[in-house]
């Protein structure tokens, strides 16, 4: 089966070594990084994806962060946010 063009699968968080590999839904995560940054209570830094992403990927929890005081609510931008994340920044195509 070939792979569709556009974004590698293989993604941006690896672990160190080659015996191990992260298996992420990327459309389950993005609904719960919007939950995250459209909870407007302080309990929302306890949700278990958080707490996971201190570990697995903590620079991301500073820009969910900055998600919640810019107000980002669309979940399109958090797609593109969670895709850039896992799969690195689309490059534009030259014609």
């Amino acid at each position: 089966m070939t792979q569709p063009t556009g974004f590698p699968r293989e993604g941006m968080l690896r672990p160190a070594s080659p015996f191990f590999r992260l298996l992420i839904d990327e459309d389950g995560l993005t609904d719960a990084l919007l939950d995250f940054v459209t909870d407007p209570r302080a309990t929302r830094n306890d949700l278990p994806v958080i707490q996971d992403l201190h570990d697995l990927a903590p620079g991301m929890v500073p820009v969910l962060e900055a998600m919640v005081l810019d107000g980002v609510e669309e979940r399109s931008d958090m797609a593109a946010y969670v895709h850039a994340s896992l799969f690195g920044a689309a490059r534009d195509k030259e014609d």
